[in-house]
């Protein structure tokens, strides 16, 4: 009963409205993969498939300075303790930027396949970075070689600080959550769940929380006991977020909704329904109210919690949505998760991926203007509605390896075959 008299009172503080003023913020040319928010709540700063970053001013809603140094999709940022800016790469690397500068400080090396998270520790003296080639790596930021934690058995997809920064914890597609002491040489804890596991996060009082590929957030202590488990959604939870004051969880799913769970009571509040694509990046601002969500619409959009609704105005089916033309027509909804990344149209502004304008009949990685990783370039594949069914039958990390193209699958024979009559008509 106390702890539901504490929550009903920090609601009721929060119920004063949110300024409805704040635009949304687009400028990526790509999914937004990665988001973080400054202490005091001006600045963010956002990862994008189309291998920048962005540092945002939240007062002005404008972007402040476009960071342009990886080779591939940044996947992962974060505000460090002196004002600058962590951005972790597919391509492995990690760059820290000062404010206003166009090239980073520093760039640490050692990971040898794509940055999926990074941490910054409570002190301010150490970055984890969580990466594919199944490591954790500590980076002293006074420099130094990093320490390197191994053990996973799969990609490594999210970390996280305990709040004393006595603990490291890491989560991936092995299916376990391993607690790792941030000193000495002890084994890390290791909890086996159910099902691959997509993202971490720690609540300030030390639980930790984890999104499974089931659509469940687990719960457990900072010693591994499994307290529950929500049900988020029917699709895997990609990216999480809990408030700065512990009371909200947010879980993002591949289907564009956010469902956000009363922490303490294991208990969806609401679902924040956005515009049906992946999101893949959640913040909370300090004002532990608004929640600032990314996703595959290039767009990162700001949201009241106590409400539900979206702040500020979001137009959907306007002119600008390159689909409008083709309403009804089910393979263009089965294309709309492209969309964000692949434009229909010869010049079309930038984009992640390579204009798919006379796409069938073009031999792979040979569209003029597009920088294509060196391991497309090799392969003798040509795009037909067959090969394009193919690709998303089996998925494009094991049809075209190499490639910079999220992984994401077409399971029914009938979706995949309105996807490539679509395309037929539509890159004529």
């Amino acid at each position: 009963m106390i702890m539901l008299r504490l929550l009903s009172c920090t609601l009721a503080l929060l119920i004063a409205p949110v300024s409805s003023v704040h635009a949304q913020l687009r400028r990526h040319g790509g999914p937004v993969r990665a988001l973080a928010i400054s202490d005091d709540g001006m600045t963010a700063i956002s990862g994008s498939f189309d291998s920048s970053a962005i540092r945002w001013s939240l007062t002005q809603n404008t972007a402040e300075q476009v960071l342009r140094f990886h080779a591939d999709a940044v996947n992962a940022v974060a505000f460090l303790k002196d004002g600058r800016v962590a951005t972790g790469g597919a391509d492995g690397r990690i760059a820290l930027w000062a404010a206003g500068k166009q090239q980073p400080d520093t760039a640490l090396e050692g990971h040898n396949a794509p940055i999926a998270a990074v941490a910054v520790s409570p002190d301010g003296k150490t970055l984890a970075s969580a990466s594919w080639d199944r490591t954790v790596r500590l980076w002293p930021l006074a420099g130094g070689a990093p320490r390197v934690l191994e053990g996973h058995t799969q990609n490594v997809n999210g970390v996280a600080f305990s709040p004393d920064g006595r603990a490291v914890i890491s989560v991936g597609y092995d299916l376990t959550v391993r607690i790792w002491p941030r000193e000495g040489t002890t084994s890390p804890i290791v909890v086996t769940l159910p099902t691959p596991l997509n993202a971490v996060s720690v609540a300030p009082d030390g639980e930790i929380a984890v999104g499974g590929a089931d659509g469940n957030v687990y719960f457990l202590t900072r010693t591994g006991e499994i307290l529950g488990e929500v049900q988020a959604g029917p699709t895997p939870v990609i990216a999480m977020a809990v408030s700065g004051n512990g009371v909200l969880l947010a879980a993002a799913g591949i289907r564009g909704s956010v469902t956000l769970i009363e922490r303490k009571e294991r208990k969806i509040i609401r679902t924040l329904v956005g515009p049906g694509l992946p999101i893949w990046s959640v913040a909370f601002l300090p004002d532990d109210r608004t929640l600032l969500t990314g996703g595959a619409d290039r767009m990162i959009r700001r949201w009241d919690t106590v409400t539900g609704d979206p702040i500020g105005s979001v137009v959907t089916g306007a002119p600008e949505d390159p689909l409008a033309v083709y309403a009804g027509d089910y393979g263009a909804e089965v294309f709309r998760a492209c969309v964000a990344c692949h434009s229909l149209l010869p010049d079309d502004g930038p984009r992640a991926g390579p204009s798919l304008a006379g796409v069938f009949g073009r031999r792979i990685a040979t569209l003029p203007g597009y920088n294509f990783s060196d391991a497309l370039k090799k392969m003798d594949i040509v795009w037909t509605p067959e090969t394009v069914a193919r690709l998303f039958e089996v998925g494009p990390t094991i049809y075209t390896p190499g490639t910079k193209m999220p992984e994401q699958q077409i399971g029914s024979v009938e979706d995949r075959k309105a996807l490539t009559d679509f395309l037929a008509k539509a890159t004529r």
